[in-house]
């Protein structure tokens, strides 16, 4: 069991890990995820059966991903957060050591005195063990291994956290309209289209996210695996669709009202007369005799678009179509058919503002911990009337700063003299 333990809480274990880790991440960075099991055969051909039974097109919540965010928590736990216990008792027991030193330089009475002057000016504290005084200072660079390694685990469970429990809804949104989420954020989208100038498939949004607080973004281009991040936002243009448009007029009044329809929809004055929009078809076919057949879907834009309605006068249903442009009135009403509206289905991604920030404190807390580790090393220096001695767990810069210190204070041993 010692052993089983020994392994998991060892640095060749924590690197393991690591290395899965980042294969993973790079897995799932060069394969798109979570798209449908089409878009896969699509783009990957033969080999996206092996991608799919893999769960390499959701890794990120595949089972293995999280045992390896599981076994590296763990070894984290193990090797350093367990040891914090016994990194405060080697502390402890510093300043006796140190004082058990032997004195490695001699020195005269004169240059007790002023070893202890210097000693008090970089502001060591100093503890008197018996007959000789020992002067600490950075005592906190003994913790720095320990403040590292939590602040790792802390990176690991708030980025789980980030991962796993944001919320996930898909909404459509028509150009020039917004969407306001439960929490209050706002979401507007500019503009949407489906093909660039040069007619190839580009779907593309222009967004702009304004948060709770009152933060706004900047207007956003919005495209397929270029999804768009602000505060704990995220969205992804996730699919798009064709909305109808007709503009009502009334010619009593003359004023105007447009209506984007993606289902069906009954536009009406008087709940007797008016048109029930049924569905728009993006292209037809007509024969020589006047017959109709209506194409009911096309890859993109919609190339020859067609609207499917009925007319409702006095009661009386009449099967009608229409192409953009075409006009009909009823009982005071124009009804023009304009060129369709493509819209785009957006997924977004909610995470909660306290996860990223516990994020960055995480981080923070990493760069003290590198900082600690690397440049606050320990400072332990016994004094006595004889002379000195230098301990810690890294003397050696401390022996450097010391070396061509008070040359005229040293004195020769008497095995020397």
């Amino acid at each position: 069991m010692k052993k089983i333990i020994g392994y998991l809480r060892s640095m060749r274990f924590g690197i393991l890990l690591l290395a899965l880790i980042a294969a993973c991440s790079v897995i799932g960075t060069v394969i798109p995820q979570e798209r449908e099991v089409a878009w896969y055969a699509q783009n990957y051909g033969s080999i996206h059966g092996a991608i799919l039974l893999l769960r390499l097109d959701r890794i990120f919540t595949g089972w293995f991903f999280i045992l390896l965010l599981g076994l590296l928590g763990l070894n984290l736990t193990l090797c350093s957060i367990l040891r914090i216990a016994a990194v405060a008792r080697a502390a402890k027991d510093e300043k006796g050591r140190t004082a058990r030193l032997r004195d490695t330089v001699l020195l005269t009475p004169e240059g007790v005195a002023a070893l202890r002057e210097k000693l008090l000016g970089m502001r060591c504290r100093v503890e008197k063990i018996g007959d000789c005084e020992v002067y600490t200072k950075r005592g906190l660079g003994r913790y720095g291994s320990f403040v590292t390694h939590l602040s790792i685990l802390l990176t690991l469970v708030f980025g789980a956290l980030a991962l796993y429990t944001p919320t996930v809804t898909d909404r459509s949104c028509m150009p020039g309209e917004s969407i306001r989420m439960s929490d209050g954020t706002e979401i507007y989208v500019q503009d949407f289209r489906i093909t660039d100038e040069t007619g190839r498939l580009d779907y593309t949004s222009h967004v702009r996210v304004t948060l709770p607080d009152g933060r706004r973004s900047e207007l956003a281009e919005l495209k397929v695996n270029h999804p768009f991040r602000f505060g704990g936002c995220k969205l992804f243009q996730q699919s798009f669709g064709t909305a109808g448009s007709v503009t009502v007029t009334n010619l009593e009044t003359g004023g105007t009202d447009v209506f984007l329809l993606d289902s069906m929809s009954y536009l009406t004055i008087d709940s007797r007369n008016g048109i029930i929009f049924e569905q728009l078809y993006p292209d037809y076919l007509r024969a020589p005799d006047g017959e109709v057949t209506l194409i009911t879907r096309t890859e993109g834009a919609y190339p020859n678009p067609i609207y499917a309605f009925e007319i409702l006068a006095d009661g009386a249903y009449t099967p009608s179509l229409a192409v953009p442009g075409d006009s009909l009135e009823i009982l005071g009403l124009r009804f023009t058919f304009n060129a369709p509206t493509d819209y785009p289905g957006l997924r977004i991604k909610q995470v909660p503002t306290l996860y990223n920030s516990l994020l960055v404190a995480a981080f923070c807390l990493m760069i003290v911990g590198l900082y600690v580790t690397f440049f606050c090393d320990p400072v332990a220096v016994k004094l006595d009337a004889e002379g000195c001695a230098v301990g810690g767990p890294k003397p050696e810069r401390m022996r450097i700063e010391l070396a061509d210190w008070g040359e005229e204070y040293l004195r020769e041993s008497e095995e020397e003299a």
